[in-house]
């Protein structure tokens, strides 16, 4: 269905004055362009993302360039930016479309839906920005727009209350602007009606919207019911030679953090010692508990105790299947877990005396 209210018209009009045209992406909005920065904007704020973008490109100027870089480069450049699954779609797709598309990006809703990593509402706004075709979006700046102006009494995972907001949000999309309707749209949600402290006076639906009228914007979205997240542990072995190489050990390519560069992990501390003994050529050594630290998933909290193998003696050679010596002085390209990053930030400080103690 077609728009026939002034939403599109009220919006646009804010848009046009007080909307964000200078961003990265924004500028030569070619569908590979967009298509990083929807990615990398996927559970991210744009001011987070800005400089990853800037980076990426940099490096991977092109689709072409992403497809013929090993993977271990690519989540090099997004270490610390989190959810590493989307490098890995990222750059599958960018091997799909050289492979399949000869370097062009599909055009129609369905092959860009088809590629990995890309959803409904992802594939329509890449070919709304890049391409001005009319396609609808619905990504959480969207949903929180829509739940307060309809107030709609259930949360947005609710299926049925899903189904009203892809209703809402196709009727609302006006049939020429689509390129500026498709960033006002997701800027006005960003930018004045955010999660918390929405800036009401600033809106321009603010006359007919139902959650306002209410008094109540605070109230919409519905959140969906809290649940406690259950807590996992871990324990990562830390082994460091003399100049400072650190062992890292890369993870499966599925899984959290997968194909990531962590330390060598024990799911208990009984484990550790028997690990030691099987995997490394030590002597003398002790072992030390660092301080845990606490990373958190979208369904678990993961307790991490760094484990620290001190020893007068090294390894003489890796010990295992997939690994190697880091050094922090001159970084190899990998990507790494953001509590690795952490730790390493960590045993950078420290020299080998006060790491041997």
């Amino acid at each position: 269905m077609m728009s026939t209210d002034s939403f599109s018209v009220r919006l646009l009009a804010w848009f046009e004055k007080h909307g964000r045209k200078e961003l990265a992406w924004q500028i030569n909005p070619t569908p590979y362009r967009v298509w990083v920065s929807e990615i990398m904007l996927q559970q991210t704020q744009v001011a987070t993302v800005i400089p990853y973008y800037e980076r990426f490109m940099q490096r991977f100027p092109t689709v072409q360039e992403l497809a013929i870089t090993p993977l271990d480069e690519v989540l090099h450049y997004w270490t610390g930016l989190g959810y590493y699954a989307r490098a890995r779609h990222l750059h599958k797709t960018a091997q799909t479309v050289c492979n399949q598309y000869n370097g062009v990006f599909p055009t129609t809703l369905l092959e860009m839906e088809a590629l990995a990593g890309i959803g409904r509402s992802t594939a329509a706004a890449i070919l709304a920005l890049s391409q001005g075709q009319r396609q609808t979006i619905l990504d959480g700046n969207v949903k929180r727009v829509l739940c307060r102006y309809h107030a709609l009494t259930k949360p947005p995972t609710d299926p049925q209350t899903l189904a009203q907001l892809w209703l809402f949000a196709e009727q609302h999309t006006p049939d020429t602007q689509l390129a500026a309707y498709t960033q006002a749209i997701m800027d006005l949600g960003a930018t004045v009606c955010t999660r918390s402290k929405p800036q009401c006076t600033l809106c321009p639906l603010q006359a007919d919207c139902l959650a306002y009228q209410q008094g109540n914007t605070a109230a919409y979205p519905v959140p969906k019911p809290s649940k406690i997240l259950p807590v996992k542990t871990t324990f990562f072995i830390i082994v460091q030679q003399a100049m400072g190489q650190v062992l890292l050990q890369q993870r499966p390519a599925v899984g959290i953090w997968g194909g990531l560069w962590s330390f060598p992990e024990c799911a208990s501390f009984n484990d550790v010692v028997p690990w030691i003994e099987t995997n490394l050529q030590l002597s003398d050594y002790h072992i030390e508990n660092g301080l845990s630290l606490r990373h958190t998933f979208t369904h678990f909290h993961l307790d991490i105790t760094p484990i620290y193998i001190q020893s007068k003696s090294t390894p003489l050679a890796i010990p295992l299947l997939h690994t190697c010596w880091y050094d922090p002085h001159h970084p190899p390209a990998i990507g790494l877990a953001a509590p690795v990053v952490k730790l390493l930030k960590q045993l950078a400080k420290l020299t080998v005396g006060e790491m041997l103690l």
